[in-house]
């Protein structure tokens, strides 16, 4: 848990401790970075879409006052609508 500054050796605890929150560290840079930037504007209209047909109130800018078990059923159907299309894309139909 607390790691001597001292010790040249970490034990495996403290090795899998690092490395946890160092990928904690790397993947909190990734999340609103988009990779494809063309893509913005589809995700967003994405995220409308998916929004619309739950019957969700998302308006265009701050949703801050949405909750987020709403927020969260908007992105996890984003997230289950681009895997139905990526396997769609590999069986190729």
């Amino acid at each position: 848990m607390y790691n001597n500054i001292n010790n040249t050796n970490p034990t495996p605890m403290q090795n899998q401790q690092n490395q946890f929150q160092q990928g904690n560290a790397s993947s909190n840079s990734n999340q609103s970075r988009v990779v494809v930037p063309e893509a913005r504007q589809a995700l967003d209209n994405m995220k409308y879409e998916i929004a619309g047909e739950l019957g969700i109130n998302l308006k265009k800018g701050y949703n801050g006052d949405l909750p987020s078990r709403q927020a969260g059923y908007i992105g996890g159907y984003m997230v289950k609508r681009l895997i139905e299309q990526a396997e769609r894309g590999m069986a190729g139909k």
